[in-house]
């Protein structure tokens, strides 16, 4: 049996720990099946937004007029955007994985990973062992239980992503940011599409507010059935018929060519068996760790979507300094989960930060609320928006306790109050004492935490 000083199991954001481990001298083993980069570069953010990105041009172009402009988008070359986010992204992946099988000190294993013991892992017909592990093995998408499911093709957003032909028609089951993301690209690149969502909303999890707006501008461009669950599929003249079913009983059929299925996503324990290793995991199957990262296991971290902590590739990344600190550098860093972001690559973009108001009444918590709405600030006029607002949840006494947006640029404006939260007071007037260049669109944020000041 091959013994490492540092074992790593999952090639995402756990490679940047394993280049750290060889880097500093312990032998180490990276293991992963895939190709390297993980979820974020090969299924995830960046083909995903590679491909957002021609959708956005396309509705650029479409909405040229408001500027009195003539254009015209005579012809959608979907083969071609999808073959050059691919050949972008998968050479990406191979140079990492050249560049890390002839880094000293890393032995890279491309192969899938089962515990057998305590911080040994069957891989490739053999046994490995560390000193220390690291387990960073992801997610994947869950496959929810429909009635019919196995009998028909469907895609889940790694199929949806790599397509070598546009789709005449989707259906979506889910409502989420997978599910809205990948609406918006097909839709806009000319792919009909409905969405299937159980929720009274799409984006349940955002700010009612937020969620409220979004879900009435998704109705504009797609069929949208919230309030209803999936469940049955079947295939009827090379297309997919899928049945759902409201609270109140009553039953819809909504058909597609394709079917696709974004109904969240679940942590890779199962097939790791983490329970031969004696590492416990909470009632949804993430791995529970303490504030060091450290697992209930000996010896043994864990990070990133199976760990549950916050499933995004930038708390993630977060995370892997963390784990280099206490895993490479026997340092004892505690992890701070408090202001993490989240952002949504749609048109209009969604970000936020900190708590709703829903999750504010819940506790009982005494708040105000300051608004901005992006089209009445100066550059909001100039783009000639048309919607879009930046909301504040402040305590009385000035802290923040949560900003969410709707609007262009929402995912660059969020930033500053992230700033003021993580490493600012933490206050209101962290943003309204800033000197905000005019007229930016920055400044809807400024006037939305005045408003929150003024209370």
């Amino acid at each position: 049996m091959d013994e490492y000083d540092v074992l790593v199991i999952g090639g995402g954001t756990g490679n940047n720990v394993a280049a750290a481990a060889a880097e500093a001298g312990l032998e180490t083993a990276l293991i992963e099946k895939g190709p390297l980069g993980g979820t974020c570069l090969n299924r995830g953010c960046n083909p995903s937004k590679m491909l957002i990105q021609a959708a956005s041009a396309a509705q650029q172009v479409r909405e040229a007029d408001r500027f009195f402009l003539d254009a015209s988008l005579d012809e959608i070359d979907f083969e071609s955007i999808v073959a050059d986010m691919d050949e972008t992204l998968s050479g990406l992946a191979a140079g990492m994985e050249e560049a890390y099988r002839e880094k000293e000190h890393l032995t890279l294993y491309n192969d899938e990973a089962v515990f057998v013991d305590e911080r040994t892992v069957a891989v490739g017909g053999e046994c490995v062992r560390g000193e220390k592990v690291l387990v960073a093995a992801g997610g994947r998408p869950v496959v929810p239980p429909i009635d019919g499911l196995d009998e028909v093709d469907f895609l889940s957003s790694r199929e949806a992503l790599y397509l070598d032909e546009q789709p005449e028609s989707l259906v979506v089951v889910g409502g989420g940011y997978i599910a809205v993301e990948l609406g918006y690209f097909f839709e806009t690149l000319g792919t009909p599409v409905r969405i299937i969502e159980t929720g009274e909303t799409l984006l349940g999890r955002e700010d009612s507010e937020v969620a409220e707006t979004f879900t009435e501008i998704a109705r504009e461009r797609h069929g949208v059935h919230t309030g209803y669950r999936a469940t049955g599929v079947e295939s009827v003249n090379g297309t997919v018929r899928v049945q759902a079913e409201g609270e109140d009983g009553e039953t819809i059929t909504v058909e597609g060519e394709k079917l696709l299925l974004a109904a969240g996503r679940r942590p890779n324990t199962d097939t790791l068996d983490v329970a031969a290793a004696g590492i416990e995991t909470d009632e949804s199957e993430f791995i529970l760790t303490d504030e060091r990262l450290q697992t209930s296991a000996e010896g043994v971290w864990a990070q990133g979507d199976i760990a549950g902590n916050a499933m995004f590739k930038h708390s993630g990344d977060y995370e892997t300094r963390i784990a280099i600190d206490n895993i490479v550098h026997d340092e004892r860093r505690a992890i701070d989960l408090s202001a993490i972001p989240h952002a949504i690559f749609t048109e209009p973009q969604i970000a936020g930060v900190g708590a709703t108001e829903d999750e504010l009444r819940a506790d009982d918590r005494e708040y105000v609320v300051g608004r901005q709405s992006l089209p009445e600030t100066p550059m909001g006029r100039a783009k000639k928006l048309d919607g879009g607002f930046v909301k504040v949840l402040a305590a009385p006494d000035g802290e923040i306790l949560g900003c969410h947006m709707l609007g262009e640029g929402a995912s660059t404006m969020i930033h500053e109050v992230l700033v003021a939260m993580r490493a600012g007071s933490g206050t209101v007037t962290d943003v309204t004492d800033t000197i905000h260049a005019h007229p930016t669109l920055n400044k809807a944020v400024e006037y939305a935490f005045q408003d929150a000041l003024d209370a």
